[in-house]
């Protein structure tokens, strides 16, 4: 087993915690929190070994699960590689591109494996259907969260938005050539809504919009590629599958036929996948301890998460 230690004790740090705990990917060794009060409160509350020393929590391990504030994301990873160690680091992977580049390239060089957390690549229902996404050419994504002071401090694109946007350069095989957005501060000193156009070289553009000021939460994307239209409800983990083919020459009482303009005849019918249940979280972490010991690509690289920093920034800078 990997011997695995958390940085940072936080709401999230305190959820990897007691999941590294339960995995049998990993024995928890404990974890380190800058503010000495609160890591005894973890300590006493859920019995995991507080270390009041960040480095000696990093010589205890052979992984460092990073859940720190975003601004300390680089000096940690930094920090774990050079003792050796292999990271997990929660999204958005560091505070700027420069900073992502700086540790993947310390990470080739010492020969360690990364993994930046962008948990909607293990939901369920995107799980269910991601072979199905085939060249989609348009996507629409809607991430509206109700607000919560937590994580106002960065721009409501790294905060909500940075999630929808992996997941469509997870899919769209293409480069980004055009971004164009708009952004408003609400509430915080950051925008907290936020519309972005990505336009793509071969032709695909994705819409995505992220709130965090919203009276309900949602997690919606829209995939529409040809003869088919995929969503995904990744709150409520449930996905759905609308296909077209070629209309039968007898159809059916009860088959759904349309006829376009030309006169050609299209069949519609449900091809919704089993979607099923998991811990997004649990299964992101066992599948890193997985690559490390089978010496295999993670799922999420830090190339992934730099790719989907360097789109979030290009947004930020467009307002």
């Amino acid at each position: 087993m990997l011997k695995a230690g958390v940085l940072g004790a936080g709401h999230l740090g305190k959820i990897h915690l007691r999941l590294l705990d339960q995995s049998d990917q990993y024995e928890l060794v404990g974890f380190y929190d800058p503010d000495k009060n609160n890591g005894k409160k973890v300590e006493s509350e859920f019995g995991f070994k507080f270390f009041e020393s960040m480095d000696n929590l990093i010589d205890a391990v052979d992984m460092v699960d990073i859940v720190t504030p975003t601004l300390s994301h680089y000096d940690c990873a930094v920090k774990s590689i050079k003792k050796g160690k292999h990271i997990f680091i929660e999204k958005p992977i560091t505070n700027t591109v420069e900073e992502a580049e700086n540790i993947r390239s310390l990470l080739s060089d010492y020969n360690l494996k990364g993994q930046v957390g962008h948990v909607e690549r293990f939901n369920p229902a995107f799980k269910a259907i991601k072979h199905q996404l085939k060249s989609p050419m348009f996507i629409e994504t809607h991430r509206l969260a109700e607000f919560n002071p937590r994580g106002t401090d960065v721009p409501v694109v790294l905060d909500l938005m940075i999630h929808d946007i992996d997941i469509i350069l997870s899919v769209v095989k293409s480069t980004v050539k055009h971004v164009s957005a708009s952004g408003v501060s609400v509430l915080s000193e950051t925008p907290d809504i936020a519309n972005a156009r990505l336009e793509f070289e071969n032709g695909c553009v994705a819409n995505l919009t992220a709130s965090r000021i919203s009276l309900k939460n949602m997690r919606k994307t829209r995939f529409f590629q040809k003869d088919a239209y995929i969503s995904v409800d990744f709150l409520e983990k449930k996905c759905e599958v609308v296909k077209m083919k070629d209309a039968p020459e007898n159809p059916g009482d009860f088959d759904m036929i349309l006829q376009n303009a030309e006169g050609v005849k299209k069949q519609i019918y449900f091809d919704n996948p089993t979607v099923d249940n998991n811990n997004a979280i649990l299964d992101e972490l066992d599948t890193f301890a997985e690559a490390i010991n089978n010496q295999t690509t993670p799922i999420v690289t830090l190339h992934d998460g730099t790719e989907a920093l360097r789109v979030a920034t290009q947004i930020i800078n467009s307002f």
